[in-house]
């Protein structure tokens, strides 16, 4: 059964956000701070520890995507929030365990991204990144200690058998035949496999705890496997592999992590997570107190995706034009689509931190970044379609200065001036020869005003052979200017923007919708490419104002009347103007 279509009571809209986020994650960190849960701790090198540490712990797989940035936002924002109250830091490491599908490519990008985010693994003068791969000489030291007191033990069955005796949630799982070998067998065999004598798949470590237990991830989990395969940072000095749930829990404890936060699908792990770190302070390895795992809902964000392997299929399928195309929903294609850093901070907090999933509708995210740029982002005109505007009164060769304001709230940023010329571009959209109900802009006989300039009326249409409209012909009143004595005195319907066909900068303009025709594309029984939307991109040949004959990569701008446009970062050259359309300036897709 599919479940419930947008909107749904489980959906967060752009007009439903909570005004005060639930974070109870805070709750449970400001009752430990409260009973002195972590206080009074020293490091290794004796000095002593913050009561609340945090980690954002991704996989260098793939870049990150929107899902990530919660998480980051709350990892780090947690470490930066309490620092002023006691103090805390936030780590970040990088769990990379799976040599074959990790590399130094992704490790840039995930720091480049969490910086750009506006945060800092730096406290009090010291980096706090790390890398699951410095563990790996004790991560196998502890593998050891724990064969050598019966808690771990060689398999020599294939993952397939292994998978199959595992059991199900109404059976207990089959223990394997090589469960009771001794330990002094079983250390000789991890060193076997250490040393590279067996083959990918010929042998595993698992934990050895209960085949019958009610979870089942807790019916002997493997703990190491053989991969022969180059690893980026340990190069070819290892050939067998921590878990992902072995090492996450002992890089925390070995951190000194007080708060380890992740999201829900995790949260049926938690008891091994508990039971491998219990197992090592028991055994004198780890100081106690132990780190702590909490869980909360993930980011599920409508006409968007977030697997990794699915983002991939996207990528290598050619469905779109790498990690950073502005449709995609990871940091990079993101920030090059023109949201800024506080804007995805700010829908962060919107949404808050819960214990249950939920749907958040892109509305949200796109009203977060409209709440950011109104305030400071420069106007300016471009006309996306353009045709053709005659002024048949006006002499051939003259222009006339016209002003409007960068901001009109923010009169410190001054006015940006253009000329008003005979010939002039305006939309397309802003004529018809024969007029609709309500139409009140051009059309032959009726009077308009071009916004900051002069007043005009309609006289007129030029078309092709095919009949299609190519100029439009008007006539303008001198004493009609705007802000000049008298202006006021022409009263019109229609006011239309309009740049010089003399002056105006040609650019492109690359103009975005949601990659997904489906609200929940991940969720429904067909593949999920089967969803994407063929009109999500469309380019354009525009024409805009002088003023952004200057503009910089990233920097962004109000195209006045149709929304916040950013300067593509990687395209916008000297000579080559090129701008992404971020957002409307108002969210009309259910209008």
């Amino acid at each position: 059964m599919n479940p419930p279509t947008i909107p749904s009571p489980l959906t967060a809209s752009a007009e439903h956000v909570d005004a005060a986020p639930s974070n109870f994650l805070r709750a449970i960190i400001d009752r430990d701070l409260a009973n002195g849960t972590y206080r009074g701790r020293i490091d290794r090198d004796g000095r002593p520890l913050p009561p609340v540490v945090t980690r954002f712990p991704p996989e260098p797989n793939g870049y990150l995507h929107v899902g990530h940035a919660k998480s980051i936002c709350l990892n780090f924002g947690i470490a930066r929030d309490y620092d002023a109250h006691g103090g805390a830091r936030c780590h970040m490491r990088f769990d990379d365990t799976n040599p074959t599908k990790e590399g130094q490519e992704y490790v840039d990008s995930i720091l480049d991204v969490v910086q750009w985010l506006g945060f800092s693994w730096e406290h009090q003068g010291r980096s706090h990144v790390y890398y699951a791969s410095d563990y790996f000489e004790t991560l196998y030291a502890f593998a050891e200690m724990l064969i050598a007191h019966g808690c771990a033990y060689v398999d020599s069955q294939d993952a397939d058998t292994i998978r199959a005796t595992r059991g199900s949630l109404t059976e207990a799982g089959l223990a394997s035949p090589f469960r009771e070998r001794s330990a002094e067998e079983n250390l000789a065999l991890f060193r076997a496999m250490r040393a590279g004598k067996f083959a990918d798949g010929e042998q595993v470590l698992r934990a050895k705890i209960d085949m019958a237990a009610p979870n089942v991830v807790m019916r002997d989990p493997v703990l190491y496997r053989v991969r022969h395969a180059y690893h980026h940072r340990t190069e070819n000095r290892w050939c067998i592999y921590p878990m992902y749930d072995f090492t996450h829990c002992v890089s925390d404890a070995l951190e000194s992590v007080t708060h380890s936060l992740c999201t829900l699908e995790f949260e049926n792990n938690r008891p091994l997570y508990n039971w491998i770190l219990t197992q090592l302070c028991e055994l004198g390895a780890l100081p106690p107190p132990l780190p702590k795992q909490y869980e909360f809902a993930r980011l599920n964000l409508t006409h968007a995706i977030t697997s990794k392997r699915k983002l991939l299929t996207l990528v290598e399928e050619n469905h779109v034009e790498g990690w950073d195309d502005p449709r995609m929903p990871t940091l990079v294609g993101l920030r090059r689509r023109g949201f800024t850093p506080e804007s995805i901070r700010l829908f962060c907090e919107r949404i808050g931190v819960a214990k249950a999933d939920s749907w958040i509708e892109m509305a949200v995210l796109d009203q977060a970044l409209r709440d950011d740029l109104e305030p400071k982002a420069p106007r300016a005109t471009v006309v996306l379609r353009p045709l053709k505007l005659i002024i048949d009164n006006f002499l051939e060769g003259h222009h006339e200065a016209c002003v409007a304001p960068v901001h009109a709230a923010r009169s410190e940023l001054g006015q940006r001036s253009f000329q008003f010329t005979r010939e002039l571009w305006i939309e397309q959209e802003d004529f018809m020869e024969v007029p609709s109900k309500g139409f009140f802009r051009l059309s032959p006989g009726n009077r308009v005003r071009l916004r900051y300039g002069f007043v005009i009326e309609c006289i007129g249409c030029d078309k092709d052979e095919q009949g299609q409209v190519v100029a439009v012909h008007a006539h303008y009143f001198v004493d009609s200017k705007s802000g000049t004595a008298g202006s006021d005195l022409y009263k019109v319907k229609g006011n239309i923007h309009w740049v010089s066909a003399a002056q105006a900068v040609s650019t492109e303009v690359r103009l975005y919708a949601p990659l997904f025709m489906d609200a929940q594309p991940d969720t429904s029984e067909r593949n999920f490419v089967a969803s994407l939307n063929p009109h999500s991109k469309e380019v354009v040949h525009a024409y805009a104002e002088p003023s952004l004959a200057q503009a910089l990569p990233e920097q962004h701008f109000q195209f006045e009347r149709h929304g916040y446009f950013v300067a593509d970062r990687v395209d916008t050259q000297p000579g080559r103007l090129i701008f992404n359309r971020t957002v409307s300036l108002k969210d009309s897709r259910h209008k």
